[in-house]
């Protein structure tokens, strides 16, 4: 959809999130934001309405799935939904443990797996039914090759980058927009607990721009910052053993 006027957002309290609210956040623009925090979200809402957008905000846990369909579901019926964005997730430095053990993983796992699924499919029928609507999935250019560093994190983006793009194959014919968004380093909460250096990182601001252009042409991949795709490519098509030593060089999540 190139002008979506109700656009719902997971994750919205900070980070791209946060971004995309801000950036989608014009007088005709109604919001659906939810987050976990929610003082973060309301500072968020306040800036959205500030800007001449029509806001609602909801503390919500995107693992609380009857409340999560529930809240979805209610925005939906006072006004269609045109586009939902799915971009609530954590990585092993945000969640609540301190190394990636099974506790770590399981958290990781649950979020960016299922947390994308419960806020996907509440509003894949009525879409269906309307035979109109855009479904974007935050997933990350870790999706494309599994790093030492955060093995739980670069599966669950892969997970839900396959799944979206399979997706976006299925639902095309019923008038539903499918697209996957792999962003790079973007600051965040999440970046903001590496203690390494992140090539190409770059603003939330900017990468919401790019997101935003993406979903309007309907790209099925929106995958940036392109020096870095370019690197992460690099390292699917050497041999394993040289991208193994490679990748064995570099820091773990905190």
């Amino acid at each position: 959809m190139k002008r979506p006027r109700h656009i719902l957002i997971t994750g919205a309290s900070s980070g791209i999130g946060r971004a995309l609210a801000e950036s989608y956040a014009s007088p005709d623009a109604l919001l659906a934001l939810c987050g976990r925090n929610d003082v973060r979200l309301k500072e968020v809402g306040a800036i959205c309405r500030n800007l001449g957008a029509k806001v609602v905000t909801k503390a919500i846990d995107v693992l609380d799935r009857d409340a999560l369909a529930e809240w979805i579901t209610e925005c939906d019926r006072n006004t269609p939904l045109d586009l939902v964005i799915a971009n609530a997730g954590i990585s092993a430095g945000t969640g609540t443990c301190a190394a990636e053990q099974e506790t770590q993983v399981r958290q990781v796992f649950d979020i960016n797996i299922t947390g994308v699924i419960n806020t996907i499919h509440p509003i894949i029928n009525p879409m269906r039914a309307r035979k109109c609507g855009q479904i974007a999935i935050v997933s990350s250019i870790a999706a494309f090759r599994g790093t030492p560093s955060a093995p739980a994190y670069c599966a669950s983006k892969a997970a839900v980058k396959v799944y979206g793009e399979g997706l976006r194959g299925q639902l095309r014919h019923e008038g539903i927009e499918v697209n996957v968004i792999c962003p790079g380093f973007v600051k965040s909460r999440i970046t903001d607990t590496n203690t390494f250096p992140m090539p190409f990182l770059m603003e939330a601001s900017l990468a919401a721009k790019i997101i935003k252009r993406g979903l309007a042409s309907n790209k099925g991949r929106i995958v940036f910052p392109w020096p870095m795709h370019f690197l992460v490519w690099i390292l699917t098509v050497i041999p394993s053993s040289w991208s193994d030593r490679l990748l064995s060089r570099l820091p773990k999540k905190n």
